[in-house]
């Protein structure tokens, strides 16, 4: 009856907030993919917000369907060629196709072509991203609380190795700290190698060393986390400083933050994978929505900014060398170059069976940790 109540209290924003993410994010990768490839001279026949059957829709002047359909996990676009959305090669259409076919159809362009049409739709999630970043950074600003201790947490590292209230921290590992964020950044990444800090305490400089214990951060929008973390607090008494930047230092300062994001997800997947972090992290759709609702609760500008956050996400996941993902496309066509011919039949049928299974697993997996997580939240 609990989780009835939270569903029923979520959906009236939770909704509305999750469509709009999804569909802003799916809307530009696909975009990227369906300009490179009118720019290719490749014939788009579909561009789908959605999967299933169509909602509504429209045919334009050169033939590509528009359409939104009726689920709302993703898109895609379908080029001349294709035996469907995950762009397989349709080899029964191909092998009948006359020579002004085979000029507007995909598999009969370029290595290259096909690559640059395939990259498009994770740099356009990249692009999307470093605007939105460039945009609060302009006119939001960025806001900087001074890396101040202002709490240690009950059996954290930073309490085993003396850090104390009112210690400023200086460096990590070489590394200068900025603002308190900087120290979550580097700390989160750390794989839970024992850390080299630098701070000040009373004027006086002291040097400490400490490992980072994996903890159950809280998070008001995404909820219980086991991470990394020293165990220390910001003291929020600080005085926080709002900086705005001028075009070219905040598409810097964007790109940087897209960078940041990239790094971190590859560092966080690593760490999963060498024990250091747990799969519990992982969040799927059900989690995502509940994110959506919640942020979209305090502010749409904050939810302009995980739309941002999830384009990043979105675009690094699809460049991984799985097949029916964007980098397995890729991969096939890096083994295309080198052995100067297409692989096999098999082979492709296999490996695209074997991606299907391993994105079904993920995807189960994530909604398991999503459903546990919620049940437990609503």
């Amino acid at each position: 009856m609990t989780t009835l109540v939270g569903l029923f209290q979520w959906a009236p924003l939770g909704i509305p907030a999750t469509l709009f993410l999804i569909t802003v994010v799916v809307f530009f990768h696909e975009l990227g993919h369906f300009l490179v490839a009118r720019w290719c001279g490749v014939r788009v026949e579909t561009f789908s917000i959605g999967f299933g059957p169509e909602i509504i829709g429209r045919t334009d002047s050169k033939g590509t369907r528009w359409k939104l359909s009726w689920v709302p996990l993703g898109g895609y676009v379908r080029f001349f060629g294709d035996a469907d959305a995950a762009s397989l090669p349709d080899r029964e259409k191909i092998s009948h196709m006359s020579a002004d076919d085979r000029r507007v159809s995909f598999p009969h362009k370029t290595i290259a072509q096909r690559a640059a049409i395939v990259a498009a739709g994770p740099i356009a999630n990249f692009i999307l991203a470093i605007v939105i970043f460039t945009g609060f950074f302009m006119f939001a600003g960025h806001t900087v609380l001074p890396a101040v201790v202002g709490g240690v947490k009950p059996n954290s590292a930073a309490l085993a190795v003396g850090i104390q209230k009112g210690d400023i921290i200086r460096r990590i590992n070489g590394e200068p700290i900025r603002e308190f964020d900087d120290i979550r950044a580097i700390v989160t990444l750390s794989a839970g190698q024992e850390l080299a800090i630098d701070l000040e305490r009373n004027g006086h400089p002291i040097a400490l060393h400490a490992t980072p214990r994996l903890t159950r951060i809280k998070d008001p929008f995404a909820g219980d986390t086991d991470m990394l973390a020293l165990g220390v607090q910001p003291d929020l008494q600080q005085k926080l400083t709002v900086v705005r930047y001028g075009p070219i230092r905040a598409v810097g300062a964007a790109t940087n933050q897209v960078w940041l994001i990239i790094h971190g997800t590859l560092s966080t997947v690593g760490q999963m994978v060498t024990g250091h972090a747990n799969l519990s992290q992982l969040r799927g759709p059900v989690g995502m929505a509940v994110m959506a609702q919640k942020v979209a609760s305090v502010s749409f500008l904050i939810l302009i900014q995980l739309a941002a956050i999830l384009s990043v996400s979105i675009g690094l996941i699809n460049l991984f060398p799985i097949p029916m993902l964007d980098g397995g496309h890729l991969l096939y066509y890096g083994c295309e170059a080198v052995l100067g011919r297409p692989l096999g039949e098999r082979a492709q049928d296999v490996g695209y069976r074997l991606g299907l299974a391993a994105v079904l697993g993920l995807v189960l997996l994530v909604t398991w940790n999503d459903l546990v997580r919620q049940l437990n939240l609503f």
